[in-house]
């Protein structure tokens, strides 16, 4: 979409995405190992309003989740943010929490143009990420 100088841009397209993680990723390089692409921003950047995480199983205890930014496809992922899942058992008789980033209408994440958003966990667990944003 073209732009217009000294124009507001509101965002244009609204997205979602899940991604699951099991695999620990304890390296905070700008390599770190076993991350997944959660999201990709649009051709003029994007504006995030929420990403959260919910336990595809029991966690005995808390589990670190993480968040990468990458500006060239993924070949350098910096670590940006952490959030985490509080130690839950799995039951049919109880909700299972979710861990929030604490993105928001009031708080967003912006991205660059194409820049993406990795995620990760601490320890081999299943964990289930899940994001909404708007690309401009």
């Amino acid at each position: 979409m073209p732009v217009t100088a000294n124009s507001i841009i509101t965002p244009q397209t609204p997205q979602t995405s899940n991604a699951a993680c099991s695999a620990a990723n304890t390296t905070y390089t700008t390599s770190p190992t076993n991350t997944v692409l959660l999201i990709t921003a649009g051709a003029n950047g994007a504006r995030v309003t929420r990403v959260g995480a919910i336990p595809l199983e029991t966690l005995a205890s808390a589990v670190q989740l993480q968040l990468f930014r990458s500006r060239d496809a993924g070949a350098t992922r910096v670590f940006f943010e952490s959030a985490v899942a509080g130690a839950y058992t799995m039951a049919d008789t109880t909700e299972v929490p979710t861990a929030d980033f604490g993105f928001s209408d009031d708080n967003p994440l912006i991205l660059a143009p194409n820049e993406r958003v990795y995620a990760a966990v601490r320890v081999a667990k299943q964990i289930t990420f899940n994001a909404e944003w708007a690309d401009y």
